[in-house]
């Protein structure tokens, strides 16, 4: 069913009555909470790379057979549709179908974030609908950027604003600058912080300083700041942040898990000695070889990696060894 149609349709009236509640009383769909009752998103969250087949096409099969693997794996979640998920280069339906599929795959008990950020305000809420329809817990916004001189704190929080109130579940930030040349402005994220259907932030940038503050500055508000990055996961844990969205969770997942437990108990040794050992790792799969490298190294731990989608192109020979060796040389290969 083309989008269009999708939103053109009338919707679930489960949806219908949470998108009329007023802001405080919206719930997700898959995740009934009591009266007050906040989405808890602390822990780590795999942005799960979307797989494909030789032919480009979204491999669903694959797809679930990484979520089987990961079912043993003591997340609090999955997002979908992420930077890592190639979003931009998925077909609307495509998007949808995704997030219908892990939906299904998942248990009850865990929370499903789907990136539905567009540029313009109107196509993110069509698209929150939509992807709430389709069984997200969570709508995971990214900055608009594409006219960035014009994104300032009043046109963000306005963005942001006019999202959550309409959306029927709850919203979470999303400042990727690395992608978006934006940096969600701290004095925005503190005003909307206050919003009643907007649970908090994912991080990417990696400036603890900023991280520090936004936990500092938000501390009154039911509102969570997650790391965008397994990098700096222990420095943000230690300034109060709740969790993690963390590319390499799709290969290391449970050392990650181990590293959001040791820090929850207060072992700090052990916690920065698996801290590390992940940094290199991370920044292989992320700043270093992007999407392609997280896709190959993938595969040496059991899961499906696959292509990615052009223009993406795959590692040469001399890349994939350089990628080897930042995994082996910190004993994890």
């Amino acid at each position: 069913m083309a989008l269009s149609t999708r939103l053109a349709s009338p919707l679930h009236p489960v949806l219908a009555a949470m998108l009329w509640a007023a802001p405080g009383q919206r719930r997700a769909l898959s995740t009934p909470q009591g009266p007050g009752h906040m989405l808890d998103l602390g822990g780590i969250f795999p942005p799960l790379a979307t797989p494909f087949s030789p032919r480009q096409e979204v491999d669903y099969a694959q797809l679930e057979g990484n979520l089987r693997l990961y079912a043993s794996i003591p997340f609090r979640g999955l997002v979908v549709l992420g930077s890592n998920g190639e979003y931009p280069y998925l077909a609307p339906q495509e998007r949808l179908e995704v997030v219908s599929c892990v939906r299904q795959a998942l248990p009850r008990d865990r929370l499903l974030l789907a990136g539905s950020g567009c540029e313009s305000t109107q196509a993110t809420i069509q698209l929150t609908l939509s992807m709430a329809e389709a069984g997200a817990d969570v709508a995971l916004v990214v900055t608009p950027c594409y006219y960035r001189g014009a994104m300032t704190s009043t046109a963000l929080i306005q963005h942001y604003t006019e999202v959550a109130d309409a959306s029927p579940i709850p919203v979470v930030l999303y400042s990727v600058p690395a992608n978006t040349g934006l940096d969600l402005p701290l004095e925005a994220v503190v005003t909307l912080a206050q919003h009643p259907n907007i649970l908090g932030i994912k991080d990417s940038g990696g400036d603890i300083t900023r991280i520090g503050l936004m936990v500092h500055k938000t501390r009154q508000e039911d509102f969570q700041v997650l790391a965008g990055s397994a990098g700096f996961l222990l420095a943000s844990y230690a300034l109060g942040a709740s969790g993690g969205v963390c590319a390499l969770a799709n290969i290391l997942g449970a050392p990650l898990c181990q590293l959001d437990r040791l820090c929850r108990e207060g072992h700090w040794q052990e916690a920065r000695e698996l801290q590390h050992r992940l940094i290199e790792p991370n920044t292989a799969v992320t700043r270093r070889f992007g999407i392609p490298g997280l896709k190959k190294a993938m595969e040496w731990f059991g899961y499906y990696g696959g292509p990615c989608r052009a223009p993406l192109a795959p590692l040469s020979p001399p890349q994939v060894e350089e990628l080897r060796g930042s995994f082996s040389a910190n004993g994890w290969l």
